[in-house]
């Protein structure tokens, strides 16, 4: 299942591929090439799938992965739910505005932000867990969910698979917590798509920002803000037209996202869903 390498050249020459791909701008990353960094900087979102099965022993590998990544003080609040039924897909799907991937993909997951097992140690233990009641306890399990998450997907396209994040799940989690059973104190923050991607719809390496507008140094620098924008969507408008997509500057979409409420589709609420699916928000 793991992808043979040995055609790709490598150190510099490789990465001035992978950099002109992930960028369109030229982006100086040296020469420390090897297997784990061609993964990550081959990232891409795949939104069109073959009907072939995830095998389980894959879906076990990534979930090893997702357990080595780093967990805040190890309290590992997190949890995610394979779904494979195609009936259960489809009133998921729902939820998240019945997108094409996931009406492809062979296994959804759904990862959860998971206060509910530290809360019965606690209860267990007799105490009342009073720490879980706080902002910070609830941001505490999307984070380990979101780093357990990435390992994963890295995992699964080093052998081969493909997947897309899909943060619609967010629409409803009142109805996605009913659908998957979840108890008290289980939230879930987003779904990902996984399978073997269609090589007839191939899916592209989105552009990302330059760096210059993402990393700073010892601190935070706006001054070439204009210029980096400026070119990013130049670069996102040539990929959108590789890959059939709707033409729309990068910065005409963040401005769509968070224009108005409306434009959040429903997740204004979250904070109030959030307490009734039992987490006080302190």
């Amino acid at each position: 299942m793991t992808p043979s390498l040995a055609a790709k050249p490598t150190g510099t020459d490789r990465l001035a591929a992978l950099s002109a791909e992930r960028y369109r701008q030229a982006q100086h990353l040296g020469s420390d090439w090897n297997e784990t960094i061609d993964t990550l900087l081959s990232h891409r979102s795949v939104r069109s799938y073959l009907p072939d099965p995830v095998p389980h022993t894959a879906v076990e590998l990534a979930v090893a992965a997702a357990q080595s990544a780093a967990s805040s003080s190890n309290l590992q609040a997190w949890s995610v739910v394979a779904v494979e039924d195609p009936e259960r897909q489809s009133r998921l799907n729902a939820v998240a505005g019945n997108q094409r991937q996931i009406a492809q993909a062979p296994l959804l997951l759904v990862w959860l932000a998971d206060l509910a097992r530290p809360r019965a140690i606690a209860a267990d233990g007799g105490s009342a867990g009073e720490g879980l009641d706080y902002i910070e306890s609830f941001l505490l399990g999307v984070i380990d969910a979101a780093l357990a998450a990435q390992n994963a997907v890295v995992a699964f396209e080093s052998l081969g698979l493909g997947t897309c994040y899909i943060g619609a799940i967010r629409n409803d989690p009142e109805a996605v917590a009913r659908e998957l059973a979840l108890p008290d104190g289980v939230f879930p923050v987003f779904g990902l798509t996984v399978g073997f991607p269609d090589p007839a719809q191939p899916a592209g390496v989105e552009p990302r920002l330059p760096q210059s507008t993402a990393l700073h140094r010892e601190q935070y620098a706006d001054g070439a803000r204009a210029r980096d924008l400026t070119g990013y969507n130049k670069a996102l408008r040539s990929f959108q037209a590789e890959q059939a997509m709707p033409a729309i500057d990068w910065t005409d979409q963040v401005r769509n996202r968070i224009g108005t409420v409306e434009a959040l589709k429903g997740r204004h609420v979250l904070a109030a869903a959030a307490r009734r699916l039992g987490f006080p928000l302190k």
